[in-house]
């Protein structure tokens, strides 16, 4: 979809993450809430070093109680991709699978595989893996001009391994506490940009400043959106969606609905000639 007046689209994303938490029903809840604010996806981690639910069988549930936004839950094996492949029937289209690292370039022929590949960039052979194969990179990065070096760096790898750059998204991922209100962003936030923390990118401040953040960030092409990971699940992410995202809307710099159905649709990304579910075909 082309944004309002010929600006580029952006692209907002969150995770869903709880501590610990195994009530399906606020997974649904929280779901919900960031299709009710036009998010392209959620994500929802896992694995044997997160303890919680398994993230395929809660988004598999998540699937019939949502319409449109995406689910990307993280696997990090083979053994994963039947189920993945499942969660994106069940959802009509609207899964994707986010890799941590590739450790090499075996395990990143795996991201060759539908549906939408989402994979975190970190040091190695990460970046290499998502500009030949991702659909969408999640970078890490406290000022503008780290990230706009970041995707640089990605779209020319892309451009290197054969692949058209246009087709790779580039989302920052940044931890966001909205306790403030709307109260000034903390120094070293806000119009400073986030802080660097052991945990990644830190953002404290309010539902407004991070506005401005996400809107001068996108506006000067330093990136193609955010990945947002609340502080607090609930509290961060119902500011998020009736603060910051509104007000990006209210601006025109965000949708108000979804054009398509399908979490290739809301990326822009088109639809790949290896699609599993062709008939007699492989994965």
């Amino acid at each position: 979809m082309t944004a309002p007046h010929g600006r580029r689209q952006l692209h907002l994303a969150a995770a869903v993450d709880q501590q610990s938490a195994y009530d399906f029903g606020s997974y649904v809840e929280l779901a919900r809430l960031a299709e009710s604010g036009g998010l392209d996806f959620v994500t929802l981690g896992g694995g044997f070093a997160r303890p919680g639910p398994d993230p395929l069988a809660v988004l598999s549930r998540v699937a019939s109680r949502t319409s449109r936004i995406g689910l990307v839950p993280t696997v990090t094996s083979s053994q994963a991709q039947a189920d993945v492949a499942t969660l994106d029937r069940v959802s009509r289209g609207r899964a994707g699978r986010r890799l941590d690292v590739p450790a090499g370039e075996g395990e990143a022929r795996l991201l060759r595989h539908q549906p939408v590949r989402i994979v975190d960039v970190a040091d190695g052979e990460a970046p290499r893996a998502a500009a030949r194969y991702a659909d969408v990179a999640l970078v890490g990065a406290a000022s503008a001009a780290q990230a706009s070096a970041v995707r640089d760096r990605l779209r020319a790898l892309a451009d290197e391994s054969g692949r058209d750059p246009d087709t790779l998204r580039v989302l920052v991922s940044l931890v966001v506490d909205l306790g403030g209100g709307e109260h000034a962003a903390e120094p070293g936030h806000g119009g400073g940009g986030p802080r660097q923390t052991a945990q990644g990118p830190f953002y404290r401040g309010g539902p407004v400043d991070l506005a401005e953040l996400v809107a001068a960030w996108h506006q000067d092409g330093t990136v193609d959106g955010f990945h947002f990971i609340p502080a607090e699940p609930h509290r961060d992410l119902e500011r998020l969606v009736n603060g910051t995202v509104a007000l990006l809307q209210h601006r025109g710099l965000f949708r108000t609905f979804y054009p398509g159905s399908t979490l290739r649709e809301h990326l822009g990304l088109p639809r790949p000639a290896d699609r599993y579910v062709v008939s007699g075909g492989t994965s």
